[in-house]
């Protein structure tokens, strides 16, 4: 299987942390932002990361990609069967996937993106209307977390994988969590993961090569 992005993305680190929780072997070939590469665009005709080659298959968007995959490999379950828990764990993807990284994502362009890989200049001000909608959710996410530091069922599903990931952005942007000192914790227990600690480790270490 081949996956195309950048773990800089958090839908494509979703997707890689995912599939090292199944101990299923992917391929990442690197695309960057706006990519032209025809194999990319085959896969994802939307031109977005990521998307997937699994020989004539080509599912695009992280969670229709974690479905597939969740259909394939059933072990360890990270989408519970249970009804509510299914339920809660779709909720939380969709809570990171949309509303956090939907705050996130223009610091992230706007402050990382632009002006350090594409040499243009970013919006201060998109950038400070993303931090303006962050407290609410940070709010609604700390309420929530249980003592377990898993989202849903005392255990690591989808939900802890997919709002992780975004939080990893929010810090590269030079976002804090210390008003927030459970999601931190949070982030900090979910990222400690073989899942994940590797290729952070690599992701800080090719952002210090643009500081």
């Amino acid at each position: 299987m081949i996956l195309y992005g950048t773990s800089l993305s958090p839908f494509v680190r979703k997707v890689l942390a995912y599939a090292m929780e199944k101990d299923i072997a992917i391929d990442l070939k690197r695309i960057a932002r706006g990519s032209d590469d025809p194999e990319f665009r085959e896969a994802s005709p939307l031109g977005k990361m990521p998307a997937l080659r699994d020989g004539d298959f080509l599912p695009s968007d992280s969670t229709a990609i974690i479905a597939y995959l969740e259909a394939l490999h059933s072990t360890p379950v990270l989408i519970p069967t249970e009804a509510r828990a299914r339920g809660r764990t779709m909720f939380w993807d969709e809570y990171a996937d949309t509303e956090l990284f939907g705050a996130i994502g223009p610091i992230f362009l706007n402050r990382v993106v632009l002006p350090k890989f594409e040499r243009k200049p970013g919006s201060e001000a998109a950038a400070e209307r993303g931090e303006a909608s962050l407290p609410r959710l940070l709010a609604f996410l700390e309420a929530r977390i249980p003592d377990t530091l898993f989202l849903v069922g005392g255990g690591m599903t989808l939900a802890d994988l997919a709002v992780a990931s975004p939080l990893v952005n929010l810090e590269y942007a030079g976002g804090s969590l210390k008003a927030y000192p459970r999601v931190a914790a949070f982030r900090d227990a979910i990222l400690a993961r073989d899942s994940f600690a590797a290729m952070v480790v690599k992701e800080k270490a090719f952002l210090a090569r643009f500081a």
